[in-house]
Order: C-alpha cells, then sequence, then structure tokens
C-alpha cells in the first residue's frame, strides 16, 4: 500500500495513473518550484513533474474527454486526500526541524546522521517529496524522540479502506471491530 508520495517512483512509471497521483504531483510541483529557488537541480526534476501532470490533465480532463460526476467526486476525494497528506508532511517537516534546531544539529548533519550525504536528498525527505525509508523513521525515532505517530501516516485510501471493511465483514468475528473513526478518511 501507498502511503507516501515518491516522485521519483512517479516518474520511472511514466505516468500518472489517478486522480490521488495528480494531486500528489500538483502538491509536488509546487513544493518543487520554491525548492528549485534555492537549489537548481530541482528543475529538472520539476520539469519532468510537468511533463507528466499536463499529459494527464490534457487526456483526462481536456474538453475532449467524458467528465462524469464519478470522476469528479474521485477528483474531489483525491485532493482530500492529498491535502491531509500535505499537512501531515508539513507538521512532520516542522516538528523534525525543531528538534534539530533545538539541539544544534543542521539539515545535512541530519543526513549524515541518516547515511545520506546528498544535501538535495535530504531537503526531498524532510519536504516529502520522497519518502523517509522505514530505517529513516526509526533512526528519528529514537534520536530526535518523535513519536512514530507524527512520522507514519495512519490514514488509509479509500481503496483500502473498502477492501478492509468487506474483509471484516467477510471474517464475520464479532472480536474484530472497528469504530468509524478507524476507518474514516479524516
Amino acid at each position: 500500500m501507498e502511503t507516501q508520495f515518491d516522485i521519483k517512483e512517479l516518474l520511472q512509471n511514466g505516468a500518472i495513473r489517478n486522480e490521488l497521483e495528480l494531486e500528489r504531483a500538483l502538491i509536488a510541483d509546487r513544493k518543487l518550484r520554491i525548492l528549485s529557488k534555492k537549489d537548481s537541480t530541482f528543475k529538472e526534476l520539476r520539469s519532468n513533474l510537468r511533463d507528466l501532470i499536463e499529459e494527464y490533465e490534457s487526456k483526462n480532463w481536456s474538453g475532449n474527454s467524458k467528465i462524469s460526476d464519478k470522476k469528479i467526486l474521485e477528483s474531489d476525494v483525491a485532493e482530500l486526500v492529498a491535502e491531509k497528506e500535505r499537512l501531515f508532511i508539513q507538521k512532520r517537516k516542522n516538528l523534525i526541524r525543531t528538534k534539530l534546531k533545538n539541539i544544534g544539529i543542521t539539515q545535512q548533519d541530519f543526513g549524515v546522521l541518516l547515511g545520506h550525504n546528498n544535501k538535495s536528498y535530504i531537503s526531498e525527505l524532510v519536504n516529502g517529496i520522497s519518502p523517509f525509508s522505514l530505517r529513516d523513521l526509526i533512526v528519528i525515532n529514537r534520536l530526535l524522540k518523535i513519536d512514530l505517530t507524527d512520522l507514519v501516516p495512519t490514514f488509509l485510501p479509500q481503496d483500502e479502506r473498502a477492501k478492509i471493511k468487506s474483509s471484516i465483514k467477510k471474517i464475520d468475528n464479532p472480536n474484530l471491530k472497528l469504530s468509524k473513526e478507524d476507518l474514516e478518511l479524516v
């Protein structure tokens, strides 16, 4: 299950496949616009991402494509999920930066602690352009004393929530119960 956006994986796939990927790509594009002003290595990444966005939008949202109510609803839900992810990543970024500042460590030193020496890659991780590895998150948890629930997104995409609900009904075990909040989007 994909819980974090990975721009390099998206570019490797060579196409945006659905509305959620589009919304995530649009958020990443805005972040890359800002990052590329500070570090020109992000310009090519942003350009490639913009090409995928334009290709998806012209295929799925042009005057020639059929835009149904279902498609609009899918887009609205994807926008909500992507915004929730963006807010989570922003909160995580602020927590990490605050902890680093409090203990007097630069972002570059932070990269060395995680075993990443590429300054732009650390920026990608902190800004949510690329996902932290599980190892990175454990190191952050241990070194910076940030709770894992603040480091790992715990919300599920709609299709995953539907599969879980269906599985619970199929298993039909009275000891297996989830509250409505357990499977809510927000």
